[in-house]
């Protein structure tokens, strides 16, 4: 590898064009999702800096504007002259689209940055941009901007001026500060939060790396808010933060690491006392939420090595068939991390990972390794525990087969018409069909009286259904009210679940706006992640929001969400008004219901995404694992949806 980087090391394949008036072409979207993937890029950089051995820290800054400061302390970007284009290589990469040297593996063996246009695009939709490098005891500054000229001509971050020397400094590195344009994007507040748990993700995977994250908009004892990250055992770590909430079968994780080729590959695994598996795994720290190649050269490796130690050993007789790799998935938490070159994605989010050669090489790393571990005789016990958990799963999943051809076979659990629970829409065209999950009978039936039948469905759920997270699948195939929202979708369940066949488009969860409401939402939410995950990831899944207040003078009728728009509402409707605060869906009468959680003109829905998958599993561990209290603080921080305001008070006149 070369250790020298300079501005002749950077390709420019091409110049930076219509970004900000095609942005979702760069970065997807303008959301808050796109915000946050400005920071990624710029972090990117910093950690390929860090995953290559040039650096060993990154510091994240909030600052009160909302701009934000990355900085690395890795080798900086070149400051000499490109020999092409004669300007700056900091000016390069900041200026043109696909331009980096990260095109051939001289400076970068492994990159999350692949294609090269992230610098340039978050200069290109931000309002100004700086940049300062640190080189060589110097310190490198140049800005940029973006801004309309007098006769009224947008000029896309351009240079304010050519890069330039503003001081001396023993540091080494670069830092870059932007401002994101609110013209561009729907809002440019950054998340704490969101920020937070990609930094810990990353600092987990790029072990001996400390990140560190300052919010200055958030002050303390007069400090800025600040957290800091560095696990020395990397993935190890992650792993048994993934499940410190649940009961491990063995003390620490095991780690299964090798290289075949070019491919690096790093796997650490510890298996616990759930019935699910939770496999995460990353390309060049890139998560791949899809899955892919690496994945299945992982499952297929540990299928047949513990296949082969079960009949060695006994614990499968010569009779016995063979488990299956969901048995031996069963309660399994891993993180899979491999580092390779020219990364190809495949899948509709371009989130999984297609190079055969992935495959082979995990699976060979996989066989050998853990071959070798489960052989040594001081991990007998533990290997033995993990294959009579394994054998028990068989079973189960035995008896779960069984009971779903039987009902089948009753005609049941698909295809029964739910006579007295479910009423169905007219409308047979399934793109435009919305089923209501409704707590209780009550509102259930105002639900019905209220809905426009054409197009709306109501299941009414007579009583709370079980916690899956605890439960093994035929359990969840015995309960009731589990058993009524698989017949009413229509479309299968778990492995036989088919996207396609959906009778609606949208499956929207109403329930009362307290505790147990809160509770039964997550029950469901965990339900349909478990089960109908591909429901949840194609955008299928709302919440609905109920308000919590009524507010009335004469024939005119506010509703409010939350305590502030309570205030307001009275404010706003002035002296004499009566107001009602509603302990349930159920005291809404059927106009009232229509009016504000149902009509689609009207009604306030959140959709149920899934973002970074091992933030969400940790979620459903602590909302629904074993442990109270990390459940009870989740709770109390963040499942009170009415406590956000981004929406109106909604208005209404008899």
């Amino acid at each position: 590898m070369s250790k020298s980087y300079t501005a002749g090391d950077i390709q420019v394949l091409e110049g930076l064009d219509a970004v900000r008036r095609r942005p979702g072409m760069y970065i997807g979207t303008t959301s808050i999702k796109g915000l946050h993937h400005l920071l990624w890029e710029i972090v990117d950089n910093g950690i390929d800096e860090a995953a290559n051995g040039f650096a060993d820290k990154l510091t994240v800054t909030i600052h009160p504007d909302n701009s934000i400061s990355v900085e690395d302390n890795g080798r900086g970007i070149p400051t000499g002259l490109h020999p092409e284009l004669k300007i700056s290589g900091v000016e390069v990469v900041f200026t043109q689209l696909h331009a980096g040297g990260k095109f051939n593996n001289e400076n970068y063996a492994y990159s999350g940055g692949l294609h090269g246009v992230g610098a340039s695009v978050v200069n290109a939709l931000s309002k100004w941009l700086e940049v300062e490098v640190y080189q060589n005891g110097k310190i490198y500054f140049q800005r940029y901007v973006t801004e309309v000229d007098a006769k009224g001509k947008l000029h896309t971050g351009q240079a304010v001026s050519p890069l330039k020397e503003i001081g001396e400094s023993r540091k080494h590195g670069s830092k870059i500060t932007f401002l994101p344009d609110d013209t561009i994007f729907d809002e440019v507040n950054f998340s704490y939060d969101t920020v937070r748990r990609r930094l810990r993700e990353l600092a987990f995977l790029t072990k001996g790396l400390k990140i560190i994250l300052v919010d200055e908009r958030e002050l303390t004892g007069g400090r800025p808010k600040k957290e800091t990250f560095e696990y020395t055992g990397g993935i190890v770590d992650f792993v048994l933060y993934l499940n410190r909430d649940r009961t491990p079968l063995h003390a620490a994780p095991i780690l299964l690491e090798g290289q075949r080729g070019d491919i690096l590959v790093s796997i650490a695994m510890q298996y616990n006392s759930s019935y699910t598996e939770s496999i995460f795994s990353y390309v060049n720290n890139i998560p791949t939420t899809e899955g892919g190649m690496h994945e299945t050269g992982f499952k297929t490796a540990i299928t047949k090595v513990m296949n082969d130690y079960a009949r060695t050993n006994n614990l499968l007789k010569e009779k016995e068939a063979n488990l299956t790799g969901d048995d031996f998935r069963e309660g399994l938490c891993a993180v899979v991390n491999i580092k390779m070159k020219d990364v190809q994605f495949e899948g509709q989010t371009k989130t999984k990972l297609g190079n055969a050669e992935a495959r082979v090489a995990v699976e060979s790393v996989v066989t050998e390794k853990l071959s070798a571990f489960m052989s040594d005789l001081n991990n007998t016990q533990m290997c033995t525990k993990i294959l009579e958990k394994a054998i028990s799963a068989a079973k189960v999943r035995d008896a779960a087969r069984k009971a779903k051809k039987m009902e089948r076979a009753k005609n049941k659990l698909e295809s029964a018409p739910l006579v007295g629970k479910l009423s169905a829409c007219t409308g047979r065209k399934a793109e435009l069909n919305e089923l209501f999950i409704v707590e209780g009978d009550s509102a259930g039936g105002s639900a019905k009286q209220g809905r426009d039948r054409r197009f709306q469905a109501i299941l009414p759920l007579r009583g709370k259904p079980l916690n899956v997270e605890k439960k093994r699948v035929d359990q969840v195939l015995a309960n009731e009210e589990f058993r009524s929202i698989i017949t009413a979708l229509g479309a299968g369940f778990d492995d036989s679940f088919v996207l396609e066949n959906m009778k609606y488009n949208k499956i929207i969860i109403l329930a009362d706006a307290d505790q147990d409401g809160g509770h039964i939402r997550t029950i469901l939410i965990t339900f349909f992640y478990r089960y109908f995950k591909d429901l949840i990831t194609d955008g299928h899944l709302y919440i609905g929001r109920p308000p919590l207040y009524k507010i009335a003078k004469g024939n005119k009728v506010l509703y409010a969400y939350n305590e502030e728009q309570l205030e307001k509402a009275k404010t706003k409707i002035g002296r004499g008004y009566t107001v009602q605060r509603y302990k349930g869906l159920g005291e809404m009468n059927p106009e009232q219901l229509w009016d504000t959680t149902m009509d689609p003109e009207k009604r306030s829905l959140i959709r149920v995404t899934i973002e970074d998958l091992a933030d969400v599993e940790n979620i459903v561990t602590t909302l629904m694992g074993d442990n109270v209290e990390p459940r009870k603080q989740y709770i109390a921080e963040y499942a009170n949806f009415n406590k956000q305001d981004n929406f109106e008070v909604a208005q209404y006149e008899d």
